[in-house]
């Protein structure tokens, strides 16, 4: 088994709506949508953890050399659409059963239950194989 960040950032895949403008009934799906994927998940076993997170308008980035005081500031950001909006983390036999998860989220309804498309970031999460290729010595 092996374990893949499903990365959902803001890019609306063909809908370019912003969620606070849909119909109550059209956030209503798309939310039933994820929360019937999620019972999926969670029944498979494959579900690792899953969150939605803040806008980022709350965003904050932090930079430090350790010694002096943090410097926090609102930005600079990348395209908003880059930006991360939740991800899926999963425990999965293939990288084909990742993607297969991640098709789900892709097609989430928009307004009007139209499939969004929505582009979705798959990564596997690295395993101490890996850093054992990192670290051995050549």
């Amino acid at each position: 088994m092996a374990k893949y960040l499903l990365i959902v950032d803001y890019n609306g895949g063909d809908v370019d709506t912003p969620m606070d403008e849909w119909t109550p009934q059209d956030i209503a799906a798309h939310m039933d949508y994820y929360g019937a994927l999620r019972q999926e998940l969670l029944d498979s076993g494959e579900l690792v953890d899953q969150q939605a997170l803040t806008g980022p308008e709350h965003a904050k980035v932090v930079t430090s050399d350790g010694v002096a005081a943090p410097v926090v500031t609102d930005g600079p950001f990348a395209e908003s659409k880059e930006l991360l909006a939740g991800y899926q983390l999963v425990d999965v036999d293939s990288e084909a059963r990742a993607i297969e998860i991640a098709a789900k989220i892709s097609c989430v309804p928009g307004p009007g239950g139209v499939p969004q498309r929505q582009p979705i970031t798959v990564r596997r999460v690295m395993d101490a194989a890996d850093f054992e290729l990192l670290t051995s010595e050549v």
